[in-house]
């Protein structure tokens, strides 16, 4: 049994990607190109939005979109305290301070009251992350930092074909961004990641910052970076974009399963606006040793998104925060099941078989 079953899926678009792979390497066009174009214009009619700029990660989307906002120094940008490292990391790498908020245990994305307590006067944006493929409402919090002059980032690394009230991730919050890391929703075969928003001139901001801030050819109007994503990879995504809804919907057919059948834990909750990706399904578990103790002998693969809350990592010892106690808890009582659409009836049977008495 795998985590996350990425061979099945390659096999069941193999004629289609395999001819997409063989188009670039006939082409020799490796970086940007009509192959990148197609991918960016399928991508922004997907979400419903002006503008979607393919970059090199999930990671380099973060860093472009706090650039793109003219980030630095000495602003404070919350957020969550609970999400992957990437999300703090690419604060820091602009030169601002990542002020770590709480999370709420309905879906693990941001206490919004924990956000607004954590307001400055220093205050620049808020990163919003879409944990799990779940979307908070985010059109709610952007009309409420907007008030603040406070920008929103949607982090939707995990929620890439969700949606809130019928809007989808990446749809709503001035900037958003994306990951293709394999595992996702909608992964590449390699990084790559993507930046959303409606502005044109932020879009053109972020097209100049990821190319080295090059305007033209050797003219650098910017300190950017090389963050630009290969033609390969937008060619391999774009066929596995025309199968996302389908996939989402399987998703939502085993997530049922395991919603109805697990015993012994506390099951995923969706908000009635939201529509999942189910990017992981984790529970909370009182006994996670007890439990991984018959994953382990079982052979089943697990994950444990996150063990260590990012104000406890090292790096960020001397980072602010406010009370945080959801983030920790989850933390310590969370636990990812295999999960995708490719998982198999028998293989989920073997999973639930572990949490009856």
């Amino acid at each position: 049994m795998n985590f996350i079953n990425l061979n099945a899926q390659y096999l069941a678009y193999k004629n289609e990607i395999d001819a997409e792979i063989q188009s670039v390497l006939q082409s020799s066009s490796f970086i940007g190109g009509l192959k990148l174009d197609e991918f960016e214009n399928n991508l922004a009619h997907f979400v419903g939005i002006k503008h979607a700029i393919g970059c090199s990660s999930g990671t380099s989307a973060l860093y472009l979109a706090l650039r793109a906002l003219d980030i630095k120094e000495g602003d404070e940008v919350i957020v969550p305290d609970f999400t992957f490292i990437a999300t703090a990391e690419a604060v820091v790498l602009v030169g601002a301070k990542p002020i770590f908020v709480d999370i709420n245990l309905s879906n693990y994305n941001l206490d919004f009251k924990a956000v607004e307590q954590a307001i400055t006067p220093k205050t620049k944006a808020v990163i919003a992350v879409s944990m799990f493929g779940q979307m908070s409402d985010l059109r709610s919090l952007n009309e409420t930092l907007k008030n603040k002059n406070i920008a929103l980032i949607e982090d939707g690394a995990q929620s890439f074909g969700a949606s809130f009230k019928g809007e989808k991730s990446c749809s709503i919050a001035p900037i958003s961004c994306t990951s293709f890391f394999p595992s996702k929703p909608l992964g590449a075969y390699g990084d790559g990641g993507a930046i959303f928003c409606h502005d044109d001139a932020l879009a053109q901001k972020i097209r100049i910052l990821l190319n080295h801030g090059q305007t033209e050819r050797y003219k650098h109007e910017f300190i950017g970076i090389n963050a630009r994503l290969d033609t390969l990879q937008a060619a391999i995504l774009n066929v596995k974009l025309k199968y996302l809804e389908q996939e989402t919907e399987k998703r939502q057919i085993l997530a049922k399963i395991y919603d109805e059948n697990l015993k012994n834990c506390v099951i995923p909750k969706i908000d009635n606006n939201a529509k999942s990706v189910y990017a992981q399904y984790s529970i909370l578990v009182e006994n996670r040793a007890d439990i991984l103790q018959k994953f382990e002998k079982a052979k089943i693969p697990y994950a444990i998104h996150y063990p260590t809350p990012l104000h406890k990592q090292l790096c960020f010892k001397e980072a602010n925060h406010l009370e945080i106690k959801n983030s920790s808890y989850a933390s310590e009582h969370i636990l990812s099941l295999p999960f995708s659409a490719f998982l198999e009836e028998k293989e989920q049977e073997q999973v639930i078989d572990l949490f009856k008495d």
